[in-house]
């Protein structure tokens, strides 16, 4: 590699590593290796060789394509198809110079022809779902609508949400769709499509503003502003409905991975200490010497689990995660009993079925919010108190307790003491925390207080609560 590529290469793998992805120094070198046997000249081929030697899971990937089209852009600016176009491009130019020597100005680039015009062009794109043509029209979508010159030191000058503003994608739908219809297309077939086609190129709109505020500002400002972590590191707090989706993906096969791996420790753990007898036994037939030792069977202890989920607004999305690992891990526990508060303490056991549709006990987890609360504001007091005096017969000395909140009570009663003897009741206790560590113990959070009755651990994605639940179990 060159000075120029080498700087970009490690630009590149810490971009990766600083949005989540664990990236090695074998790797890395394997990285190296694999682009030295391959041709630089096909931009996809480099992509691959990047994400074959790079990428260690699927939920991964999103994030690696977007780090790498920051890095090493299919284009400069407008790109030649830009750069090439004349004033005709522009949509409202006849071409017609006049008969005296006094030209009218060139049109403006961004005008109600030209708008009608690109939309024209997308709608047309967009029904006959052709990517060869989204991906230009994208770029000429930034350059038309997005340019936002003359803003304020810091401030980028390009904005994908002014040039999706400006081509309307609801008008874009309701004319993809209207042009399905009349093909033969089923409405709700016309409305899928149309949704789908119209999200693609709204995120290629979004990538090529980011690409040119790259150019501008650099990559490694965009990536560590403008670009998201991976899956396993977003926020559960923060999550949006596509993060929801594609956690809930992820949650089965985090709990096989987990699963497989404490297989493995506990074949590893499996055998006792050792048996004296038998050893000294069996070492007659080899003149008193120990080849073999012999050693006690160790028992298999597997203990009971109580959960207690706070389902508030602010947390549901945790709870929810964390309740379906818990069913994906549910032959790791002896029993497993689950609750839901928000002011109200709310059995959910029986909708944590073995081999249950993940979405339908998604549905079912939303809804039974709807019985954990009566006031409507959280109240961890009440819903200690609550659970001690209704279902404090469930915790024993082979219970672990797991409590999953933010400790944010809205300033009521802490409810210390039944917590207290919730914890004293159980042979372990522990809390999850959704929040970050620095935001605990502000405002109405009691998480310094909790936590010296039942040990607070931060969880804030998926890749916590997974190293959470292998120390669990």
């Amino acid at each position: 590699m060159t000075g120029g590529l080498l700087e970009r290469h490690l630009a590149f793998l810490e971009a990766l590593r600083g949005a989540g992805l664990p990236v090695s120094l074998v790797e890395d070198l394997d990285a190296v290796a694999a682009l030295g046997a391959l041709p630089w000249d096909d931009r996809e081929v480099v992509r691959t060789a990047y994400a074959a030697t790079l990428v260690k899971r699927q939920a991964q990937r999103t994030t690696f394509d977007t780090l790498f089209d920051l890095y090493f852009p299919r284009l400069v600016g407008d790109g030649v198809a830009g750069a090439e176009a004349g004033p005709d491009a522009d949509g409202s130019a006849d071409g017609d110079g006049g008969d005296g020597g006094d030209a009218e100005p060139p049109p403006l680039r961004d005008g109600a022809v030209a708008l009608r015009d690109l939309r024209d062009r997308l709608v047309g794109a967009l029904a006959a779902d052709d990517p060869a043509t989204l991906g230009p029209l994208a770029v000429e979508t930034v350059s038309r609508f997005g340019s936002m010159p003359g803003r304020g030191p810091g401030l980028s000058s390009w904005s994908a949400y002014s040039a999706l503003r400006r081509v309307a994608p609801a008008e874009l739908t309701r004319r993809i769709v209207a042009a399905l219809l009349a093909e033969g297309s089923g409405e709700a077939e016309a409305r899928r499509a149309a949704d789908r086609s119209v999200g693609a190129f709204t995120a290629l709109v979004e990538d090529d503003a980011r690409r040119r505020i790259a150019e501008e500002k650099g990559p490694d400002h965009v990536a560590r502003t403008a670009v998201r972590p991976s899956i396993e590191r977003i926020d559960f707090t923060a999550a949006r409905r596509a993060d929801v989706e594609e956690m809930r993906r992820q949650i089965y096969p985090l709990a096989r991975r987990l699963a497989t791996r404490l297989t493995r420790e506990q074949h590893a753990r499996r055998r006792g200490p050792v048996d004296f007898r038998r050893t000294v036994r069996a070492s007659v037939s080899t003149g008193g010497v120990p080849l073999t030792t012999h050693h006690r069977p160790k028992r298999p202890h597997r203990t009971d689990l109580v959960v207690l989920c706070d389902v508030s607004g602010s947390v549901a999305n945790f709870a929810q995660f964390t309740l379906l690992l818990v069913l994906a891990l549910r032959e790791q526990f002896q029993n497993l009993r689950a609750f839901t508060f928000v002011d109200q303490v709310h059995e959910v056991t029986g909708h944590l079925r073995p081999g249950a549709d993940l979405g339908d006990v998604m549905a079912e987890l939303a809804a039974s919010a709807e019985h954990a609360a009566r006031w409507g504001r959280t109240s961890y007091g009440r819903a200690f108190t609550t659970f001690t005096e209704q279902y404090g017969g469930v915790l024993g000395p082979r219970s672990s307790l797991l409590i999953l909140g933010d400790a944010r009570s809205n300033y009521s009663d802490p409810g210390l003491e039944a917590l207290r003897e919730m914890a004293g009741a159980a042979r372990h206790a522990w809390w999850l925390n959704p929040e970050h560590r620095r935001h605990w113990q502000t405002g109405d959070s009691l998480a310094g207080v909790y936590g010296e009755v039942v040990p607070m651990v931060e969880c804030r994605n998926l890749t916590q609560l997974g190293e959470f639940v292998h120390d669990l179990v």
